[in-house]
């Protein structure tokens, strides 16, 4: 692992930090590397409630590294950066991003694969690639116009302008807008919410969020399936117990 991601676990989070601010947390190759080992020893980790991603030095990512993308000749879909992204998008663990300052392309559609998200006050978002003579990745073209609606979608995509927070927050990209020197503190108290749930309630509901649409019926028959076995653990079979004795 890098000093440009740092990450740390405590009390069933494990969070991960673009540490590069020098260079506004743009990601390199090897970053992406660091990157996809955290979320892969996350993923098996049974104790991990949730992920928090986050910048340092007041800066989200102002996304690739372009020097270090141009230098990768060999780049295809099973290069670090895709790797990633496959990665992140496969994940049964909530992920919460706590944003601020730049949030440029990947640091954009990261947000798309994301659980929860805050925002600083002084988050600006952007997806330009279009100015790059790039089309957008991450499933980026599927997952806004599902989010924030196709004109939003266009108007992103196709004009490549920069957002500020309380438009994110009006599209649908963040949860909550808080001012930046409460981002840290809300961060963490959100991320305590979420472990202090039964981290197999919490991996099984996020799996369900992410199944493709489907008939109504047959989404019944699974979350039946889901529901039952989960009925069934030790976890639910405590929470419960709990529940009936408090109103006993």
């Amino acid at each position: 692992m890098s000093d440009f991601i740092l990450t740390e676990q405590h009390d069933g989070i494990v969070w991960v930090t673009f540490n590069r601010p020098a260079k506004k947390n743009a990601i390199t190759q090897q970053m992406y590397r660091d990157l996809t080992a955290a979320l892969e020893h996350a993923e098996r980790d049974s104790s991990v409630a949730a992920i928090v991603l986050r910048g340092n030095g007041g800066c989200f990512t102002a996304g690739n590294d372009l020097h270090d993308f141009l230098q990768a000749d060999d780049l295809d879909e099973n290069s670090p950066p895709f790797e990633f992204l496959y990665t992140l998008s496969r994940l049964s663990v909530p992920v919460v991003a706590s944003i601020d300052g730049p949030a440029i392309g990947i640091g954009t559609t990261i947000l798309l694969h994301c659980d929860l998200v805050v925002a600083g006050a002084n988050s600006k978002l952007a997806l330009p690639f279009i100015h790059l003579g790039l089309v957008p990745e991450a499933a980026s073209s599927q997952l806004l116009p599902l989010l924030c609606g196709h004109l939003r979608a266009s108007e992103l995509l196709l004009l490549g302008d920069t957002i500020d927070a309380t438009t994110a927050l009006n599209y649908g990209l963040v949860n909550k807008v808080v001012e930046s020197d409460r981002l840290e503190a809300e961060t963490a108290d959100l991320a305590a919410m979420l472990a202090a749930k039964s981290v197999s309630g919490l991996r099984a509901t996020k799996n369900l969020l992410k199944q493709p649409t489907e008939a109504v019926a047959d989404r019944i028959s699974r979350e039946a399936q889901v529901f039952i076995k989960a009925l069934h653990s030790d976890a639910a079979r405590e929470a419960i117990a709990q529940k009936l004795h408090k109103k006993g």
